[in-house]
């Protein structure tokens, strides 16, 4: 799964938060000088975790289930689709319009039916991505304690876009806690 977890987006939103406001009620050279700032790339920790293997498979396993089920009501209401076709011309007006609003409902509960298939999916990522989401962010609490970092920032938005532009390869060395976070989790 490439997509950060929400508590990681509200950590960043946060974090920027209370860097500008440091930025604008301390001094420059004050919060450079006081303030440590890490950052960390939970995609990468994501990838490189194994369960995550097995919610991918689990992902994949509902979503081919539901995909069945919605291909299944889809091509019911097709066959009752051209049912209707093949008698609409025989058969009376009252029934023709009857038959109608019959097909107009099995097309709506077709529509809600994949929009639940969808929320349903999402529902599911979220229960079995939460406790993943959960360990990396305790890990990540727990290096950024012990190397009494103020802010953690993440790298990257959950769209893959770069959030950091530029890092030197010293300030990198010292405050990239990637690898230090995924030896906690011993990955």
């Amino acid at each position: 799964m490439k997509h950060p977890s929400i508590q990681t987006i509200k950590l960043f939103i946060f974090s920027v938060s209370v860097l500008f406001a440091g930025v604008l009620f301390t001094p420059t050279q004050a919060v450079s000088q006081d303030m440590k700032v890490g950052f960390v790339e939970p995609r990468i920790i994501l990838e490189r975790m194994p369960e995550m293997r097995a919610v991918q498979q689990r992902l994949q396993n509902f979503a081919d289930r539901k995909r069945t089920e919605l291909i299944e009501a889809e091509t019911n209401f097709q066959q009752q689709l051209q049912s209707y076709q093949e008698r609409a011309s025989v058969m009376s007006q009252t029934a023709r319009t009857t038959e109608e609003e019959r097909l107009a409902e099995v097309s709506a509960e077709l529509q809600q039916l994949q929009a639940t298939a969808e929320q349903e999916l999402a529902q599911r990522r979220a229960e079995l991505m939460s406790p993943i989401l959960q360990q990396i962010q305790d890990a990540i609490d727990a290096v950024a304690g012990e190397k009494r970092l103020d802010i953690v920032l993440n790298t990257t938005t959950s769209t893959g876009d770069v959030i950091i532009l530029y890092v030197s390869e010293e300030v990198r060395q010292q405050n990239d806690i990637t690898e230090a976070v995924m030896a906690r989790l011993e990955i």
